[in-house]
């Protein structure tokens, strides 16, 4: 059996995360595609391992199509198991270090799951999955997020943005990270603000 190359491994893979993506902006495949774009950025300035990054970055959510069966498990946890099976029975020639820090890097990349990224590829897969929750295409995933998932309005956005959105910022591990999320921190300041001043 011959061992794929990286085009080869990283082909297999975004085949597979597509596969399991969900199909909408919230956390479907643009959301994992922009996240491995940040991923790349980051990690090529600080001399990251690119190709266990990109891994890590195209399956963080494959999760999350099985998420809603599995109300006991976080997305990450799923993710990380079906990452390890789908690992284990192609044919990739990564260490098995490599693998426990895909792993790792997708467990840990969740806000929620209360995991903390020890490996530099690790924080910057968290960093960057926060990233694609702020901006204007951040604040557009919030007001899906809000209506779609919690069958809200008005309220329930702010309610997320208080709760969330707004402390992602503070929870960077990265310089560069933390550069980015300026910009895109003031657009969702400014609208929160905004939002709540005209509907007081």
């Amino acid at each position: 059996m011959n061992i794929m190359n990286d085009d080869e491994m990283l082909s297999a893979v975004r085949t597979f995360a597509y596969n399991n993506s969900e199909k909408d902006d919230l956390h479907g495949f643009k959301h994992v595609g922009r996240v491995l774009n940040l991923c790349v950025q980051i990690g090529t300035a600080l001399n990251a391992n690119l190709l266990i990054i990109k891994i890590a970055a195209l399956l963080h959510d494959v999760g999350r199509i099985h998420e809603k069966k599995n109300d006991a498990k976080n997305h990450a946890e799923i993710s990380a198991e079906m990452a390890e099976k789908f690992l284990q029975k192609t044919n990739f020639n990564i260490t098995l270090d490599n693998i426990e820090n895909i792993l790792h890097s997708i467990r840990a990349h969740s806000f929620s799951n209360n995991i903390k990224p020890k490996t530099l590829e690790a924080k910057i897969l968290s960093d960057a999955d926060k990233l694609d929750a702020l901006g204007a295409i951040g604040l557009y995933r919030t007001i899906i997020y809000s209506f779609k998932l919690k069958n809200g309005g008005i309220e329930k956005v702010i309610e997320h943005l208080e709760n969330k959105i707004l402390k992602l910022k503070d929870g960077l591990y990265l310089e560069g990270s933390k550069q980015i999320a300026e910009e895109r921190s003031k657009i969702i300041v400014d609208f929160y603000d905004k939002i709540r001043e005209e509907i007081m």
